[in-house]
């Protein structure tokens, strides 16, 4: 009954498949599935590969202390050399320091490979190292604990949850560690029990800590980290960051916004409502590397040092038109305009928005959705305004506490008075360019040049101009021609158009995802009829597309989305943060002008849609519940289904062997070493529950020793005299449970 020498096949089944190892292996996916989720398999792999070959020789340099004392310096030295030959790698053209980038919320950053596998070195040797010694060559608990918490910790820095999966994994293998390695010795006030009661009470208790985690998950709490996150953000990320939303820039692929950029706050501002900010637009989208790029109207501009600064008007097209035919019965007739005059049409009175900049640096200003104008502003340098609407520092760059001033009309227009109705009859008229020209021609001959009507019919159509050449461009794809035919069938107005177009994201399975990093190759045809998965970015950029395919015309934009409620001694009542940048569509609505829409707002807030904390722990709970009780009664049933399963392959052996795996089912059942021997076993047996086994030990040692052949005979009264064994040891349980409840009973008395 002794061990022999290990075999190797023994060896590699032992260390493959080690607690501690698969549990080294654990804390390093959870770290590293922070840092590169979608590369978290791969990591996960290598740090298995790698823990094991480490393993290998921490368990040499367990056995040879001198000669392993330097053995551990060269491998601590290797993985160093790696570390600093990945950092100076990842340095170069990146804009800032490893240390700053560790510190970083790692969402707010572009992902850098080598800075990456850089941390994946570091915590790797140090996470092989301290969990290896502190539980095969020095085992303490405090300490497993530590290190049970270090993942948690990398979360903990940026305030992020982690995944509920990695949560009770690290937690079950750390259950499991302490109940492989807890040293436990007999004393008068505890007794050791075997290994295998030992294995079944941990894994019990595991699995209700998993049921437990999963339905009573921690109340969610707001902390205000904006001073954390405004020290930890230098200025190399700010200006990383304002770059990326700048006006000059000749493209963009929406990367700003798949990251966490923290509350970084970017300006306040005093308005009457929420607004979106617009800094910069693009009008050429590439199919082939899914970017905007920057055309000629987007650069196009003139520049003036004179205050306000007209930007364009919103709303006044109609009411121009109306004027003119009020003034001109030929015209109003050609066009059919007869019977709407004297209609009610009601323009917004412009409003006012007041915003400060927090930071210095940057060109561009925050344009509100709806500017009109730029009334007031403390920079003292010419201004830019560019053929779409950006306002930016022509010849300089903003300071910190920079404030401008803008008018701007709510987008109210559609629902006041009769706007909808005669703006719509408008847009439906043919030739829109060549009617806006007789509008202007009719209000010139009336002699009407001077009016303000005469300037928005003016200015107007130039923008058409430019709006036919530019802004209908959808690379004739087919299937967004389809699609935007589906969603806009029966509609005939463009704003009703671009309402169901906004609506079309909004009320399918569309998913707002930060998490969701893009294969190579993938544009917006695989958003729209593939993934539905993306962020601002993607919204924007198909609606954008689809609009142009429905024959509206649209142009992408990007800024901030002015959101959180705020309020300060100044006034304030709105801040915008880096994690408020955003991008989103314009479109040119005929008798209007540009309007902003929102395909990603949901339930008035544009954000990632990220369920509760709550809910997703509760929907995993459902999951873990139906494995945690598949899991329960297999440790309940197991020694009843092995008994059978025992009992069946049994009858399949010679008599010689199975004799012997009789008793060392029996050994197995009744918690008895292997290096006992057979008749050590027996006396083992007796005792525990009054069975006798004395005649198959005798069989036993007939074969196994005196090299006798036993009989069908021999075989089948062994296994006769295994069930009843099997059946003692049961009642014998019993009875030891009822015996500690009278004695538990006592004491209480």
């Amino acid at each position: 009954m002794t061990d022999r020498k290990e075999t190797a096949k023994a060896f590699l089944i032992r260390t493959i498949a080690d607690p501690v190892l698969i549990y080294a292996v654990i804390a390093m996916m959870s770290i590293m599935n922070h840092y590169r989720s979608t590369m978290m398999w791969m990591y996960g792999i290598a740090a298995y590969v790698a823990g094991w070959v480490i393993f290998r020789l921490f368990d040499y340099i367990n056995k040879h202390h001198f000669i392993g004392f330097f053995a551990y310096i060269a491998l601590f030295a290797l993985f160093m050399t790696g570390t600093v030959s990945a950092v100076r790698r990842g340095s170069e053209n990146y804009p800032i320091s490893w240390g700053l980038w560790f510190l970083t919320p790692v969402n707010a950053m572009q992902y850098n490979k080598w800075y990456t596998v850089s941390i994946f070195l570091l915590f790797l040797i140090f996470m092989l190292s301290v969990i290896y010694y502190f539980t095969r060559v020095r085992y303490r608990l405090f300490m497993n604990f530590l290190i049970l918490i270090i993942p948690f910790s990398i979360y903990g820095k940026e305030n992020e949850e982690m995944e509920i999966g990695f949560i009770i994994a690290l937690c079950v293998g750390f259950f499991i560690i302490l109940a492989n390695f807890r040293q436990m010795s007999d004393t008068r006030e505890a007794k050791a029990v075997d290994r295998p009661e030992m294995f079944r009470s941990a894994a019990v208790f595991t699995v209700i800590f998993a049921i437990i985690s999963a339905f009573f998950p921690k109340p969610a709490i707001e902390a205000d980290r904006t001073m954390i996150e405004t020290m930890i953000n230098a200025d190399a990320l700010t200006d990383k960051f304002l770059k990326m939303l700048d006006v000059f820039r000749d493209d963009s692929d929406g990367e700003q916004f798949r990251r966490n950029m923290g509350n970084i706050p970017m300006y306040y501002a005093k308005s009457p409502h929420p607004l979106q900010l617009k800094t910069a637009t693009f009008t050429s989208y590439d199919f082939s590397t899914d970017k905007w790029e920057y055309s000629k109207i987007d650069s196009k501009y003139h520049y003036t040092e004179d205050k306000p600064l007209s930007i364009y008007y919103n709303g006044g097209v109609t009411e121009a038109i109306m004027y003119a035919a009020e003034n001109d019965a030929d015209f109003a007739e050609k066009y059919g305009l007869t019977e709407f005059i004297g209609a009610e049409i009601i323009t917004p009175e412009p409003r006012s928005l007041y915003i400060t900049s927090v930071r210095s640096g940057g060109t561009s200003a925050p344009v509100p959705a709806g500017a009109v104008s730029l009334d007031k502003s403390s920079f003292e340098h010419p201004f830019g305004l560019s053929e779409s609407g950006v306002v930016y520092a022509h010849d300089d760059e903003f300071e910190q506490n920079e404030w401008f001033e803008f008018s701007f009309v709510s987008p109210s227009y559609f629902g006041l008075g009769d706007n909808k109705e005669v703006t719509d009859y408008i847009a439906e008229i043919e030739n829109y360019e060549v009617f806006l020209l007789d509008a202007i021609m009719s209000l010139r001959f009336a002699d009407l040049k001077d009016t303000e009507y005469y300037d928005i019919l003016v200015e107007n159509r130039h923008f058409y101009e430019e709006v036919e050449e530019n802004y209908l461009d959808y690379n004739d794809s087919e299937e967004i021609y389809n699609l935007s035919q589906e969603i806009t069938a029966g509609l005939e107005s463009p704003y009703d158009k671009a309402k169901a177009l906004e609506m079309y994201f909004i009320e399918n399975d569309f998913i707002y995802d930060l998490g969701y990093r893009k294969e190579r190759g993938e544009n917006v045809e695989d958003f729209l009829f593939r993934t539905n998965r993306g962020v601002c970015y993607e919204y924007a950029t198909a609606m954008t597309l689809l609009a142009r395919a429905a024959g509206i015309p649209a142009r992408y934009c990007e800024g901030f989305n002015m959101q959180t409620y705020y309020t300060d001694d100044k006034g304030n009542n709105y801040i915008v943060t880096a994690n408020d940048a955003h991008g989103f569509p314009e479109l040119y609505i005929k008798g209007y002008g540009w309007m902003c829409f929102e395909p990603t707002r949901v339930a008035g807030e544009i954000e990632k849609e990220k369920e509760d904390v709550t809910t997703l722990l509760v929907k995993s709970g459902l999951i873990i519940l139906g494995l945690s009780a598949i899991v329960l009664l297999f440790i309940f049933l197991m020694p009843m289904i092995t008994h059978r399963v025992f009992l069946v392959l049994i009858r399949r052996k010679s008599p010689n062997a199975a004799v012997a795996a009789v008793i060392r089912r029996i050994c197995r059942v009744y918690g008895i070493p292997r290096t006992s021997s057979a008749h050590e076993a027996e006396a083992a047996v007796y005792r525990r529950s009054a069975a006798d086994i004395s005649t198959a030990v005798l069989l036993f040692e007939k074969g196994e020793y005196g090299g006798c052949k036993l009989t069908e005979e021999d075989k089948t009264k062994t296994v006769d005299i295994y069930i009843t064994a099997y059946n003692a040891l049961g009642e014998a349980k019993k009875a030891e449970r009822k015996a500690k409840g009278k004695k538990k009973d006592k004491r209480t008395t």
